[in-house]
């Protein structure tokens, strides 16, 4: 079975938010999931997103593969990291999670002068 991790989403209309789940890739997104691993909630200030690091471990170690958005979201929040240093066999005491995601500032059109 072709697994993957990825968002799906909840909540009332505009106001939505996520949760990371594991899922057949076969599956439509609003689909029957494997299990919930966490959620993602976007529209705060700043963004948090909390997960079962357990359980993710345990799906990536299965051949579990993330979507390009939640392995950008697992990056920022430095499970990455951790995780290859896990599985390299380092000690991974000393590293913590972070739970909000700060927003980048966005790239800004510079105006041309008129001549």
């Amino acid at each position: 079975m072709a697994t993957k991790i990825r968002l799906k989403r909840m909540g009332s209309k505009r106001r939505p938010y996520y949760r990371v789940v594991a899922i057949d890739s076969r599956r439509p997104v609003n689909g029957p999931v494997l299990e919930n691993l966490g959620h993602y909630a976007a529209i705060e200030k700043p963004a948090r997103v909390i997960v079962n690091e357990e359980n993710i471990y345990k799906w990536l170690d299965e051949g579990a593969q993330p979507s390009d958005t939640v392995a950008s979201l697992f990056t920022q929040i430095g499970l990455t990291k951790k995780y290859l240093a896990k599985k390299a066999g380092q000690d991974v005491s000393e590293m913590t999670i972070e739970t909000t995601i700060t927003e980048k500032p966005k790239k800004r059109k510079s105006k041309k002068k008129a001549e």
